[in-house]
């Protein structure tokens, strides 16, 4: 294995000269521009940037596409990106200026420079553990403009917004490499003439954004000794060892290295269930759900002794299952989306159940296995302790021929008793699995947006009825009063459009019901489970609301659950 060197210029100038390709076993670019943003920050500092991986060679071998244009190679010999693709794509779309594909939509990365960031480090980057981007019902906006601004002014560079990229110390990164000439941003930022004390700094920092163009990475190069296979290999060796893929990608990698030219028949039912509503990840779900249908359980483990002709037959069946899974979801369920599901492996149970029955329920078995869907995602039965080894406990029980019945045992085992009480309902929020299904049962009993009288939904057709959570008591009153833990507790919030949450802006309940209760009527609190008694509308009797909330709630949801026979959860 040699080691170059190539500078980020050249390694961009590479792709868009298809001289560098993406072999069939890497997965889609999946970077979002925030992760972009603080890619820059660490190349604009010089800090370590990690290596890149290729492989050169001049055999054949299936291939897919970038998420950036490309033209054909005039070479025969063709360099295979193996570790750095989200990087490289993410540059190339930077510093060209270039829209990329990502998830079937073609966008550019703006990111904005501050002139007059800090010269020290002041923002700390923030580790999530999931960084879901499917869809999802948005927080309100209570930080103010003031607040904001301040916050940027501390960072480096920034994802661009209009209002930010109107002020004059900010510059967009893409203009500032597409041109060598300063004079366009120095006289934006009211810079007019060299004795300016801003002159020299200002130009400095634009040439050193600049110079990540010539930031060197270093390249582990793979020769053409090596055949397909051992490259794979490699690859999932490289990536185990530095967690830097989900064992779901490397398992997508050994697939599609046994099946050459799968990835387009994946990708193109993953297009398909999106347009459904479920935009599924491919290797966490669809790829998981091969397996189940190959093997009968869910780990990866396994994928080894799979034949290619074993991997055809199974991805036929498991297609036809997840298809009656999306329907059964959307049509008896009302779950059109998986932005209301506590976790999306549900969708792989239900998939198998249906394979299992030969998709011919009697409604006995419809209705029971309505009730146990509703029941394993208010209670998180995957998203709670291992959720690979409770998606095997309920895939034994299918392959054994058993039923709902012994699913919802299993459920019972894991949580307890299947009733909701108000206790269980507090210090949860947004994230909880109770939260998304307080939409469905709210949805149920016919709420609506209190200023347009459009019902609710996930998926409006204008960006102007947006859903949003809403804070009943806003943010801003109980700031200094509670503990954010309290202030986000799902008993505070509800489901409104973006725009008349906006119209509330921070007004507390004793200055908005009154108003709101006239024009949309008592029945959509009502529908919401929203007590409306005067005497606990003031932020004096928040903790008073939220009991009284929670109460409502857990009655809504156990009607809606068909839980009432269901001995009561005490938590």
């Amino acid at each position: 294995m040699a080691k170059v060197e190539y500078s980020v210029e050249e390694l961009v100038s590479m792709m868009e000269k298809g001289d560098l390709s993406l072999p069939e076993m890497q997965r889609g670019y999946v970077w979002q521009a925030t992760r972009v943003r603080d890619l820059l920050d660490s190349l604009y500092r010089g800090y370590p940037s990690g290596t890149i991986l290729i492989w050169e060679t001049d055999t054949s071998v299936p291939t897919r596409k970038m998420a950036l244009d490309q033209v054909a190679s005039e070479y025969k010999s063709i360099k295979l990106l193996l570790d750095g693709q989200q990087r490289l794509t993410s540059l190339a779309a930077v510093i060209r200026g270039r829209e990329i594909s990502v998830r079937g939509r073609r966008r550019p990365i703006d990111l904005l420079f501050n002139l007059e960031h800090p010269d020290t480090l002041s923002v700390v980057t923030e580790v999530h553990e999931n960084s879901p981007d499917d869809e999802r019902i948005e927080d309100e906006a209570d930080s103010s403009e003031k607040e904001l601004l301040q916050r940027f002014n501390r960072m480096t560079f920034v994802v661009a917004t209009k209002k930010l990229a109107q002020r004059s110390n900010w510059v967009k990164v893409s203009e500032v490499f597409n041109t060598d000439s300063d004079a366009p941003f120095l006289k934006n930022a009211n810079v007019t003439n060299l004795d300016d004390p801003n002159f020299v700094r200002y130009t400095q920092r634009l040439a050193r954004l600049r110079a990540i163009r010539k930031y060197a990475y270093h390249i582990d190069l793979l020769g053409q000794s090596l055949d397909y296979d051992e490259v794979t290999e490699i690859f999932v060796r490289v990536n185990s060892l530095g967690s830097k893929l989900r064992g779901s990608d490397l398992a997508l990698a050994q697939i599609t290295a046994k099946w050459q030219n799968s990835l387009t028949k994946f990708e193109q039912f993953q297009r398909n269930c999106s347009k459904l509503g479920f935009n599924l990840d491919l290797s966490s779900v669809h790829i998981r759900n091969l397996v189940v249908f190959a093997t009968g359980q869910c780990r990866f483990r396994t994928l080894a002794r799979l034949t290619a002709t074993e991997l055809e037959s199974a991805w036929s069946k498991c297609k036809r299952g997840m298809e009656f899974a999306l329907d059964f979801m959307a049509s008896n369920v009302e779950v059109e989306s998986p932005t209301l599901l506590a976790s999306p492996y549900i969708l792989i149970t239900i998939a198998y159940f249906g394979y299992k029955r030969n998709y011919s329920l009697s409604t006995k078995e419809e209705e029971q296995l309505r009730r146990w869907i509703l029941l394993a995602n208010i209670h998180g039965r995957y998203s709670r302790g291992s959720s690979e080894t409770f998606l095997d406990q309920d895939l034994s029980t299918l392959r054994d021929d058993k039923g709902v019945v012994e699913l919802m045992e299993r459920l019972r085992v894991q949580v307890g008793r299947l009733r909701l009480t108000p206790r269980v309902l507090e210090s949860r929020n947004q994230n909880s699995a109770i939260f998304k299904t307080m939409f469905l049962a709210f949805r149920a009993a016919g709420a609506k947006d209190w200023l347009s009288k459009i019902g609710i939904t996930i998926n409006p057709k204008g960006s102007s009825n947006k859903l949003e959570y809403h804070h009943i008591f806003p943010k801003f009153v109980l700031e200094s009063r509670y503990p954010t833990r309290e202030i986000n507790d799902i008993a505070n919030l509800c489901f409104i459009s973006g725009k008349t949450n906006r119209k509330i802006s921070k007004r507390e309940p004793e200055d908005y019901f009154k108003e709101l209760i006239n024009t949309a009527g008592i029945d959509q609190f009502e529908a919401q489970c929203i007590p409306t008694d005067e005497r606990i509308r003031s932020v004096k009797m928040y903790d008073s609301f939220l009991k009284e909330r929670r109460l409502l709630i857990a009655e809504r949801l156990n009607d809606f659950l068909e839980a009432g026979d269901l001995e009561t959860v005490s938590k």
